[in-house]
């Protein structure tokens, strides 16, 4: 076997909120043969096996009794192309970000939304990724993934795949299939989406009548670069919470309380509210309790300033749901993955 093994790895650079949890067992797969070879040592080993990207929708609360995998498998190719439609793939273990930068640079439109976004393409799909209008189903054209149970490799459609807000199959199987590689389609020419948060608005301070998807890709890599930390310099994982989904009824009580509330009406009829705007109107935005707290520019960020516990920042997590619940009557759902 190819595979090089580690014990007691600490996953400190492994995960974006920098805590420093370790790991039973630690290998990084470049190739499908490596994650057939960890699949096989985890079985011969008696330990589960624990799949991380860029580690940036986990928070450890304590050590990993596991064999950890790092996908670090890399590569990107247009795999099918029309006169509009390009379908590119890219393996799993290709940084998120500059992904969507090479599509542009290929004149390809899609992911421009979805700039800055931290992590890799292969964990893309678990938590359906989403920012500014534009979710990883509204682009996806499949994806190569290996049955830990079968050993067999499987394609997986659009409908395979069960995708929902911040959910997949994927998230509700954990560990079931381990993605190798994704696919998506792209268009020649843009169909933009600007409706939703202050993308337009930006563009017009910008001075941008009439945008590529280059250019919504900039405006969007500042606003996120304005409202949220960088993990390189403050430990977090972006949005902590889900935006939660009420009826229309709970969302006009609370309107009539809160005028201002921040609500977007979905096609289905429920209302999605903005955690952030729950979170920051209870006064927690800026909070810390040791290095663990709420970034003082975005409510909906928990961050470690340096040396918080993820058993601390879970805490933190559980306060703040506590008082959303009782101050709104609205539950706010974690959107990592807690270990």
């Amino acid at each position: 076997m190819s595979l090089t093994l580690e014990s007691n790895r600490s996953l400190k650079p492994f995960n974006t909120f920098a805590v420093d949890q370790r790991a039973q067992y630690f290998a990084s797969a470049n190739s499908d043969e490596d994650v057939r070879d960890a699949l096989a040592q985890a079985r011969a080993l008696n330990v589960p096996l624990l799949v991380i990207g860029g580690g940036s929708n986990l928070l450890l609360t304590r050590d990993v009794p596991a064999l950890v995998l790092h996908m670090a498998s890399r590569g990107r190719r247009i795999v099918d192309e029309s006169a509009e439609q390009v379908v590119v793939e890219a393996e799993a273990g290709e940084p998120w970000h500059p992904f969507v930068l090479w599509t542009l640079e290929q004149g390809l439109a899609g992911l421009e939304n979805l700039s800055l976004i931290p992590g890799t393409v292969g964990a893309s799909p678990i938590q359906n990724i989403g920012a500014y209008g534009v979710e990883i189903k509204d682009v996806f054209a499949g994806l190569t993934a290996l049955d830990s149970q079968t050993g067999e490799l499987r394609e997986f459609t659009l409908d395979d795949c069960l995708f929902d807000y911040r959910d997949s199959l994927f998230k509700q199987q954990p560990g079931r299939y381990l993605i190798l590689r994704v696919r998506f389609a792209l268009r020649r020419h843009a169909v933009l989406h600007l409706e939703y948060g202050p993308i337009r608005q930006r563009l017009m301070e910008q001075g941008v009548t009439t945008p590529s998807a280059q250019d919504v890709s900039r405006a969007v890599c500042a606003i996120r670069s304005e409202k949220l930390p960088d993990p390189q310099q403050l430990g977090n994982a972006g949005s902590f919470f889900k935006n939660p989904l009420v009826t229309a009824g709970v969302a006009q009580a609370l309107r009539h309380s809160h005028p201002d509330l921040v609500a977007y009406p979905q096609v289905d009829g429920q209302v999605k509210l903005a955690a952030g705007w729950l979170i920051d109107k209870a006064g927690w935005k800026g909070f810390r309790d040791g290095d663990a707290g709420v970034h003082r520019l975005q409510a909906l960020v928990l961050v470690n300033y340096g040396q918080a516990t993820g058993e601390q920042l879970l805490e933190l997590a559980r306060r703040i749901q506590f008082d959303v619940r009782e101050r709104f009557g609205v539950a706010l759902e974690i959107e990592p993955n807690v270990f």
